[in-house]
């Protein structure tokens, strides 16, 4: 059986997160979904210009782990460029420091780990959770179904 799969720690949310080719008619669109996790892997190492021990530690994963990320990433990004598909970036498995979740019936406060803990309150089992809003994208990424 394989071990669950880690979290991996986002530190960043595009204010876009979907993009379409020009001239190509939306019934023959088709889309590459790239994850959070794959974004911020590409803008650690390509943008932030981190070595891969640095990314690792960032995203709180093995060098191994870091590299299956951003190797799926670059691919997802080829060939949305080179087949002329939209890329949406949505899902994945991630958490952040940047966006709390707080439950109403016991209280608790906590990072939301959004496959998990957006409708229920990992202490309780409450599904009495809200956004906190504590940063500025919080409502709109807090509350996007498609994440």
């Amino acid at each position: 059986m394989p071990r669950p799969t880690k979290f991996r720690k986002v530190e960043f949310f595009p204010e876009s997160n979907y993009f379409v080719p020009i001239g190509k008619a939306k019934c023959e669109l088709q889309e590459v979904v790239l994850k959070v996790e794959e974004l911020e892997a590409m803008r650690l190492k390509d943008i932030e210009d981190l070595n891969q021990e640095q990314c690792a530690e960032n995203m709180q994963v093995s060098r191994q782990t870091f590299q299956n990320i951003i190797d799926s990433a670059r691919k997802k990004v080829a060939i949305a460029l080179t087949e002329g598909k939209a890329i949406n970036i949505s899902g994945g498995h991630y958490t952040t420091n940047h966006c709390k979740f707080k439950c109403m019936d016991c209280d608790n406060e906590y990072n939301i780990k959004y496959e998990q803990d957006k409708s229920s309150c990992p202490k309780c089992g409450s599904h009495n959770v809200i956004c906190s809003k504590k940063a500025k994208f919080c409502g709109k990424w807090c509350n996007d179904k498609r994440i």
